[in-house]
C-alpha cells in the first residue's frame, strides 16, 4: 500500500491543473464537486509525506537489521535476503501495469552493471558494519562518505574541487576518529565495513555521473531505476552469499531458532527486504524533488535520527566523547554538502 501511495502522490499530472487564473491539485472529486488545494501546498504535504515515510522506514529497517543480526549473525545471507524482498515487489508493479515497465538494451545492461555491483558492495558493506557493531557507530563512520566521494571524483574523473570543499571534510574526518576511538562498541569488522560501504557507494555515486549521461532505456523513473539496481545486485550478491556462508547456513539457523522461534525469526527478515526496498525506492522519489541543500539537511536529520533511535532500542551506550565525535561528523556531512554546492 505504501508504494501505490507514494505513487499516487508522486502523480502530478493525474491530480495537478495549471491556468492563467487557477494553480490547484485535486485531491478528491466527484459528480458535484471537488476538493483542491493550491499547488505549493500540495507539493508542500507531497515532499512532507515523502520525507516521513524515507525516515521512518529507514529507522525500522536498521532497528529490524540489528534485530535479525544478534539472532542470525549471517551478513551476506541477510544482505542477500533484504535484496531478494524487493524483487517481487518491484516486478508486480510492472507486471500489473501500475507502474510502467523498464525498457533496456544490452549496452544499457553494461552501462549499469558496474553501478549495480557498488549498490550490491554498500549494502553488504553496511550490514555487515552493522551485525559487528552498533547501529550508531556505523552510521557514525558512513557520514564520511564525501571524503571517500572527492577521492574517487578524481581518480576515475580527473575531479579537482575548490580548497573550500576540501577543507570542508576536515570535521568529518575529525569526528569519525573521535568516535571511533571512544566508541565502547568499537570492532575492526564494522569500521573495516562501514568503510567498504562508504567505497562502494561513493563508487556508485562517480560511475552513476560518468556513465549515464545519456539515458540507459525507456521508463527509466527514479523509482524503476532503483527496482533495475536491485535485480543486479541480487545478483551479484547470491553467488558471495553462497560462497561465504551457505556451508554454515543451515547450522546458524539451527542454532538462531533454538532461541528465538523460526517465525518471528522469518518475519523479521521479511519484515527487513521490505523496509529497505521501501524506504530506498521513497528516497530516490525524494531526492529527485528536492534541491541539494535541503538534500543535505534530509541526510543530516535522518542519521541523526537512526542514531538516536536505535540508541534508545538496544540500550547502547555512548561516552560523551563518543556522541560529541558522531555530531561533529554528522554536522560536518551537512557543512560539506552546503560547501560543495556554493563552490561547485
Amino acid at each position: 500500500m505504501m508504494v501505490q501511495s507514494a505513487e499516487a502522490l508522486t502523480d502530478e499530472s493525474a491530480t495537478c491543473v495549471d491556468d492563467e487564473a487557477v494553480e490547484e491539485c485535486v485531491l478528491v472529486s466527484w459528480q458535484a464537486g471537488k476538493i483542491a488545494v493550491s499547488r505549493p501546498i500540495a507539493d508542500a504535504g507531497q515532499i512532507g509525506l515523502l520525507l516521513f515515510l524515507w525516515f521512518s522506514l529507514n529507522v525500522m529497517y536498521n532497528i529490524t537489521l540489528k534485530r535479525c543480526t544478534n539472532a542470525f549473525p549471517m551478513p551476506w545471507t541477510l544482505c542477500l535476503t533484504s535484496l531478494a524482498v524487493g524483487l517481487p515487489m518491484c516486478s508486480a508493479l510492472w507486471a500489473t501495469g501500475l507502474r510502467k515497465a523498464p525498457k533496456i538494451d544490452l549496452d544499457g545492461w553494461k552501462t549499469l552493471a558496474p553501478i549495480g555491483a557498488a549498490h550490491a558492495l554498500g549494502h553488504a558493506g553496511a550490514v555487515i558494519s552493522i551485525s559487528a557493531g552498533a547501529v550508531s557507530f556505523a552510521h557514525t563512520v558512513k557520514a564520511a562518505e564525501p571524503v571517500f566521494t572527492c577521492v574517487l571524483s578524481y581518480l576515475v574523473m580527473g575531479t579537482v574541487f575548490k580548497w573550500q570543499v576540501y577543507a570542508s571534510l576536515a570535521p568529518i574526518m575529525a569526528g569519525v576518529a573521535l568516535s571511533s576511538l571512544k566508541e565502547l562498541s568499537f570492532t575492526m569488522r564494522s569500521l573495516y565495513g562501514a568503510l567498504l560501504s562508504n567505497v562502494a557507494f561513493a563508487g556508485r555515486a562517480v560511475l552513476a555521473k560518468a556513465t549515464m549521461a545519456q539515458p540507459v532505456g525507456e521508463n527509466m523513473t527514479p523509482a524503476n531505476l532503483y527496482g533495475v539496481l536491485t535485480i543486479l545486485a541480487f545478483l551479484m550478491t547470491l553467488p558471495v552469499t553462497l560462497y561465504y556462508e551457505g556451508a554454515a547456513m543451515g547450522a546458524a539457523w539451527a542454532t538462531a531458532t533454538s532461541q528465538v522461534s523460526a517465525s518471528w525469526l522469518i518475519r523479521q527478515i521479511l519484515l527487513n527486504g521490505a523496509y529497505f526496498y521501501l524506504y530506498n525506492e521513497i528516497a530516490f522519489k525524494t531526492l529527485n524533488k528536492v534541491s541539494p541543500v535541503t538534500h543535505s539537511i534530509c541526510n543530516t536529520i535522518k542519521r541523526t535520527a537512526i542514531i538516536l533511535a536505535t540508541v534508545l532500542v538496544f540500550g547502547n551506550k555512548m561516552t560523551p566523547v563518543g556522541a560529541l565525535g558522531s555530531a561533529i561528523a554528522i554536522l560536518g556531512t551537512f557543512v560539506y554538502s552546503t560547501v560543495k554546492q556554493r563552490y561547485s
